[in-house]
């Protein structure tokens, strides 16, 4: 798991900074806000188009080469950016097109590096969720607490510095990952792509708790993006925070995430999945109330906190669940489709996002997100105990 976890922890630092970076860009090309969140859309939308068949080919080729290959081609478009952005020649139209891009690549990865861990771990459930928690917190440091500072800070220097690191950061992930022991034999079906999509599907659907935790994680996902995706904007024009230290207040919320991740095992162990994810939305909801309600910085960089720790747990429970409910044959496939759920319903949410602050304000985004968050806490709460979710 070592290599794993230090090739993670490289490229998400890079991803962080882009995170940070990619709306500053796009907010330096226009003030539209449906513009702005066109480009954290395309961010999640592949997963609507390519994660099915994405899952299913992961679950058929050998892993660690489909992540080496990804990470090669990520570094190659964010190479291609950083040129655009040094000649003059960056567009929205152009961003949108290389995110687009660098999300498919993102999808092979993700399906690849997580069927990966119950390979090399198991699936017993005290030991998921150790190590998917240490996986998140590794994640939630480069993603949330170095990079995004790293990103605008770096912007507000020269505009070329955070997409060049981000694509050294894919080169060094590829690294690493070639230190993962020998790829094993691919060991899904070879049927159709069609029908081995639909045995992954199958099993989502068929598999209660899955089916549930999908639905709930999208509705999590669109909040959180509506809420985000207009957030740039947020921050500068009503809290008044320079762009520089824009990425400074979205590391905020690292800092519970990171806790809240290396301490998962402990922090879930007398919970189910599901009990978990619907507390996640109770603090989500809570938290962005604070931040609209309040209007103030230091209130905000406090929310964050509490947003990245709900983040770390929701990411453990939810991943723990795929693995532990999934044999290993269907595990690309599944989390593939319930990526296309959780995922692709951040893009739709970004979407929504900016209509809603473009129509009604700033604010209001946050203020839906409230209500979501609420609504989705009462349907993912299993009212009925089931200790299926135990691994047993």
């Amino acid at each position: 798991m070592t290599p794993l976890l230090y090739s993670t922890g490289i490229s998400v630092t890079g991803d962080g900074a882009f995170l940070a970076a990619g709306p500053l860009l796009a907010a330096s090309l226009t003030r539209d806000p449906v513009a702005i969140a066109a480009v954290t859309a395309v961010f999640y939308a592949p997963w609507l188009v390519f994660g099915l068949p994405a899952g299913a080919l992961v679950d058929r080729w050998p892993r660690h080469t489909v992540m080496i290959t990804a990470d090669l081609f990520r570094a190659a478009l964010l190479a291609l950016l950083t040129v655009l952005v040094a000649v003059g020649h960056a567009s929205i139209p152009a961003l949108i097109a290389l995110i687009t891009l660098v999300g498919i690549a993102h999808i092979f990865f993700d399906s690849a590096s997580q069927a990966s861990i119950p390979a090399i771990v198991g699936r017993d459930k005290d030991t998921l969720a150790h190590v998917n928690g240490r996986f998140w917190a590794i994640d939630t440091v480069g993603r949330l607490l170095l990079g995004p500072p790293l990103g605008s800070l770096t912007f507000a220097v020269n505009r070329l510095i955070p997409f060049a690191l981000d694509a050294v950061s894919f080169l060094l992930s590829a690294l690493f990952v070639r230190n993962l022991p020998p790829a094993e034999p691919a060991t899904g079906p070879h049927e159709p792509i069609g029908a081995a999509i639909r045995a992954g599907v199958r099993h989502l659907l068929h598999t209660r708790d899955l089916r549930l935790l999908a639905i709930s994680l999208g509705a999590h996902n669109f909040g959180y993006n509506m809420a985000l995706a207009t957030f740039v904007l947020y921050v500068t024009d009503v809290l008044d925070v320079p762009d520089a230290l824009y990425g400074v207040l979205l590391a905020a919320s690292a800092l519970g995430g990171i806790v809240a991740g290396w301490r998962a095992r402990r922090l879930t162990r007398n919970l189910t999945y599901r009990q978990v994810v619907a507390t996640v939305h109770v603090m989500q909801a809570l938290s962005w109330a604070g931040i609209a309600l309040s209007g103030n910085v230091w209130i905000a960089a406090l929310m964050f906190v509490t947003i990245g720790a709900g983040g770390s747990l929701s990411s453990v429970a939810v991943g723990s669940a795929r693995q532990s409910l999934t044999p290993d044959g269907l595990i690309g496939r599944v989390v593939s489709a319930f990526r296309l759920v959780g995922v692709g319903a951040g893009g739709v949410g970004a979407l929504a996002g900016g209509v809603i602050a473009d129509r009604f304000g700033l604010t209001t985004p946050l203020l839906c997100t409230v209500g979501l968050q609420l609504t989705a806490a009462m349907l993912t709460w299993p009212f009925r105990q089931r200790r299926a979710e135990s691994g047993r």
